[in-house]
């Protein structure tokens, strides 16, 4: 049975910062959680040292980021890279050292500078797959990135442009958060092992798995977390899981998943912040498996996401 640790955290990443909002709960001295209603990222300068603050002496902190921890398999390999935390220590240095830097032509991609493009405009996919040398854009996927049955495949790592930036977002927290890296789940061990130990616990999220986890609504085609009303529908399923789960909700998470997170453009990143910790806390309370990888290219180099079961999606 994993350690719970003292703090959970979910933050919703982007790259504007003042759409970045994170939700968290607290470890109660009967047992079990009490969470949040959740509050903007603020300063990465001292964000990670305010949760170690919070756990207080010798306590620890499950942290989660819905941006990817890890790197396609098929691009480590041409890379020369077999383990991703100790790539990240490079990224961003010596012969790495515009690695962080958007290709603004297609010419200037390459392997130390993958991320593409610097601007919308007259750019594809087919750019950046082909300069790296490979013949489709799913070999700048991992395998936890590709279609389930519960949702579609995830943007491609080193694209930058779309909804979700995925490219960008990587830029952001791996070389504003997380660089020098802290213990990152799975490419540290396991997650009961990195949970019995003080400090903080890095893991990726992805909301939108969470969504069939919790069996909400939002997730349907019909639905969208962009939208209040359906937001507001997924309210007493959320409640209820807390229940069950014995998941104390403070007074103004209640009023604010009652009320659909409001009708603001920061809703649905609220909305993604609070579903993203309810599924670490399923993991954190023992009702749902961490979804430990076993293979060793997905615990050294692609990495996983949390709550996620690994063998599917088939390679």
């Amino acid at each position: 049975m994993m350690r719970p640790p003292e703090i959970v955290v979910h933050a919703d990443w982007s790259i504007d910062p003042a759409k970045r909002w994170c939700a968290r709960a607290v470890r109660l001295a009967a047992g079990g959680y009490a969470a949040l209603a959740p509050q903007p990222v603020g300063s990465l300068d001292d964000f990670m040292a305010s949760m170690v603050a919070a756990a207080g002496p010798g306590g620890t902190v499950l942290a989660g980021f819905d941006f990817p921890l890890g790197l396609p398999r098929a691009y480590a390999q041409a890379a020369k890279i077999d383990n991703f935390t100790a790539a990240l220590a490079d990224f961003g240095r010596g012969r790495w050292r515009d690695f962080y830097t958007p290709a603004e032509r297609a010419d200037e991609i390459d392997l130390r500078r993958p991320f593409y493009p610097a601007r919308p405009g007259g750019t594809r996919h087919r750019d950046l797959y082909q300069a790296l040398g490979f013949s489709s854009i799913n070999a700048l996927r991992r395998r936890c990135d590709l279609a389930t049955a519960t949702r579609f495949a995830a943007s491609p790592l080193f694209w930058t442009l779309g909804g979700q930036q995925v490219g960008k977002a990587a830029i952001s927290g791996w070389r504003d958060l997380l660089a020098p890296a802290l213990s990152l789940w799975p490419f540290d061990g396991g997650l009961a092992d990195l949970l019995d130990r003080p400090g903080i616990v890095v893991a990726e999220t992805y909301p939108g798995e969470v969504y069939s986890h919790l069996r909400l609504r939002v997730g349907a085609a019909n639905k969208s977390k962009r939208r209040q009303a359906d937001r507001r529908d997924d309210g007493d399923t959320l409640l209820d899981w807390a229940a069950a789960a014995r998941v104390q909700i403070a007074a103004a998470l209640t009023a604010d998943i009652r009320d659909g997170f409001g009708d603001t453009t920061t809703g649905e990143d609220r909305f993604d912040a609070t579903v993203g910790l309810f599924g670490m806390l399923n993991v954190a309370l023992d009702l749902r498996p961490p979804g430990d990888p076993t293979e060793r290219v997905l615990r050294q180099v692609e990495g996983w996401i949390l709550g996620q079961q690994p063998g599917a999606p088939a390679d």
